[in-house]
């Protein structure tokens, strides 16, 4: 039986609580939260699960893991006290707020032998593990340009840009599917209510295939919209996370150029218009899927998924996308890291 403590009982907390408490051989004995009405409503839900406002009461020994779902801002500290104390991690996205930071952490778990794994909840959706699928195949044909739209109405965050609090997921999802970073990132952006807090992004990930990405990002829009789209030379791809029964749809449409022609007059494009398929997917709950990842990692010793690298090769576009933000949209350049087969990286 895996013992776990949680961090954090505001938005996402809970969440985590309610799917630990539903993993096999597994129970959260303890959580913790600075408010102590929000550790009512949770001892309210699960009278089992002790409640401190403390966090520091987690390094008992009995307690294997700890997973944090606190601000930004607190993640770094919090992961390193409790790998030093010997506990196996688990961090809420984005795993840092700088990729030095996350490259300690990924390090003191290596020297305490402790699983640090980054909350990158859709790339444990059925969902986005069928795209990776299809793109892999080969059905698409070649990538050549993903876009991204990842906006709504609020929430605003006081820390934070927009880039930082939506772009983790389009980040990791597409770095997930292609297997690959980007060789350059460039952004631009504007602090509409808050200065320095920009609220609005457009980034772009450029690869060295060719492959180009555009991310739109933003607390300003009058609808929420999750939607994906992956045209490649073969087919296209459509991903509608907000779709309750049609999350995928594949087009089989295309643009054919001529193999040869003798004059500018003869060269016409052909366009294929084609079916439109609509593929099954198996459903369940990705966090659930997520945590019992983390926990099978921990009693079989295995490197999750999403592991301290794969939230450094977020966290490492982030930080390009933020710099070229600053200085007005400029490309800034990517060091290469060497990628593994499950999408992580060393």
């Amino acid at each position: 039986m895996i013992k776990v403590g949680v961090v954090g009982c505001g938005y996402w907390g809970p969440n985590l609580i309610r799917n630990f408490r539903n993993a096999k051989d597994c129970t959260v004995v303890m959580c913790a939260d600075k408010d102590e009405e929000r550790l009512a409503r949770m001892k309210s839900l699960y009278p089992s699960v002790e409640t401190t406002t403390d966090h520091r009461d987690l390094l008992r020994g009995d307690i294997a893991a700890v997973a944090i779902a606190t601000p930004v801002w607190t993640h770094y500290e919090l992961a390193k006290e409790f790998l030093n104390a010997g506990k196996h991690v688990f961090v809420e996205k984005p795993i840092t707020p700088s990729s030095a930071e996350c490259q300690e952490l990924i390090d003191l778990a290596a020297k305490k032998n402790r699983k640090l794994m980054v909350g990158h909840t859709f790339e444990y959706t059925a969902a986005v593990n069928k795209i990776k699928e299809i793109v892999e195949s080969g059905e698409l044909g070649d990538i050549m340009y993903i876009s991204s739209t990842r906006v709504n109405l609020g929430l605003f965050q006081p820390d934070i840009n927009v880039i930082w609090d939506l772009a983790p997921h389009d980040i990791s999802i597409i770095s997930y599917v292609l297997g690959k970073d980007p060789v350059s990132v460039n952004s631009q952006g504007s602090a509409h209510f808050k200065e320095g807090i920009e609220d609005v992004a457009m980034t772009t990930l450029n690869y060295d295939n060719g492959t180009i990405a555009f991310l739109h990002n933003s607390w300003l829009d009058p609808n929420k919209i999750r939607n994906m789209v992956f045209v490649g030379s073969k087919k296209m791809l459509v991903y509608n996370d907000i779709s309750p029964n049609e999350k995928i749809k594949i087009y089989d449409k295309g643009v054919e150029k001529p193999s040869y022609y003798d004059s500018f007059a003869e060269f016409q494009f052909s366009y294929r218009y084609g079916d439109i398929y609509i593929p099954r997917i198996e459903e369940t709950e990705a966090l659930s899927s997520e945590c019992n990842h983390f926990l099978n990692a921990i009693r079989n010793d295995l490197t999750p998924r999403s592991d301290g690298h794969s939230g450094l090769r977020v966290v490492r576009i982030i930080e390009a996308a933020c710099k070229s933000l600053k200085e007005n949209g400029v490309a800034v350049q990517l060091e290469p890291v060497k990628m593994m087969s499950n999408g992580g990286v060393h």
